[in-house]
């Protein structure tokens, strides 16, 4: 597998390209349950496979990349990138997960993304492992997903690269008290650990879809109700959370700040910190996130921030 810093990609894998849609690449046609218990019999399906599931079930759409990283981190030793492939490969064959890419003006894209299918859902249950699956969630748009692949990115690289983690959460749930409304961070959260000090980190994945600045402008609301009326323990917080925006790249964190400013929904109780995909590609994440000052001469600049504790 390509260590993160050999990419040498410009554009990040999940920013939205014009013209995409989701292109089905499973397999049509019929699986029995008592041919997949053959195939668990005969070990062709094995523990492997089963932390495969478990984690398509935590995160609900993921690359084989992610994949491998994730399994590495819980350890389990996939081998190569090739081989994980084609475990995933039988997984589709027996209808137990189901498998997509998106296509655009531009060419077909170069990763597949994997998700559960009702197979899927049974052999969890099976285990005892909670799955909420069901199959309108494959129906998600090109934009929802994308989201989800970029969180995850973000998740995986604080997994591998800051000593501090200590945990996540794939999609919290977060409630706008004086709206009435609950809301998915789009981008997840985790939690950092040091001296016994913890900060948790809510990331919100902002994508160039059709109108994203409204839906920026509808979701900044719900979070800045959230935080206006923050108190202990809401949300699960003990204490008031760190929010991210990951935008696609450096001009889009200034689109985001801009829409945020002229929309007059900026969050006064906490300081706002942005991040592109390909920041989760370096080394260390201690200069990641970047924030907005004033220069000298009153007028707002980008400036990276460096955070000792992603050291």
């Amino acid at each position: 597998m390509v260590d993160d810093k050999e990419i040498k990609a410009i554009t990040s894998p999940f920013a939205i390209r014009e013209g995409e849609i989701k292109v089905f690449d499973g397999k049509d046609g019929y699986v029995s349950m008592n041919q997949i218990v053959q195939r668990i019999n005969l070990g062709h399906i094995n523990d492997l496979h089963f932390k495969v599931l478990s984690l398509i079930n935590e995160f609900e759409f993921i690359t084989s990349r992610q994949l491998f990283q994730l399994l590495e981190i819980n350890g389990f030793d996939p081998k190569t990138q090739d081989k994980l492939n084609g475990k995933l490969d039988q997984l589709v064959k027996t209808k137990i997960l189901t498998r997509y890419y998106f296509n655009s003006d531009d060419g077909k894209g170069i990763y597949r993304i994997y998700c559960l299918e009702k197979m899927g859902k049974y052999l969890l249950n099976s285990r005892g492992e909670e799955c909420k699956w069901q199959p309108t969630d494959n129906t998600k748009p090109v934009a929802m997903i994308k989201k989800r692949l970029a969180g995850n990115q973000v998740i995986i690289a604080y997994l591998r690269k800051v000593k501090a983690f200590d945990s996540y959460t794939p999609k919290p749930t977060i409630t706008a008290k004086s709206l009435g409304k609950t809301f998915k961070a789009t981008g997840g959260c985790i939690k950092l650990t040091k001296n016994d000090k913890s900060l948790d980190f809510i990331f919100e994945v902002i994508r160039r879809e059709d109108d994203w600045e409204k839906k920026l402008v509808d979701k900044m609301k719900f979070y800045k109700d959230f935080y206006d009326n923050f108190v202990s323990n809401d949300s699960g917080f003990k204490s008031m959370p760190q929010l991210i925006l990951v935008c696609e790249d450096d001009k889009h964190i200034a689109e985001s700040f801009k829409t945020i400013v002229l929309n007059n929904i900026l969050i006064e109780k906490i300081k706002l910190y942005y991040t592109t995909d390909l920041k989760q590609n370096d080394e260390s994440l201690d200069e990641s996130l970047v924030e907005f000052i004033k220069n000298e001469d009153g007028k707002l600049k980008m400036k990276a921030t460096k955070i000792k504790l992603l050291d």
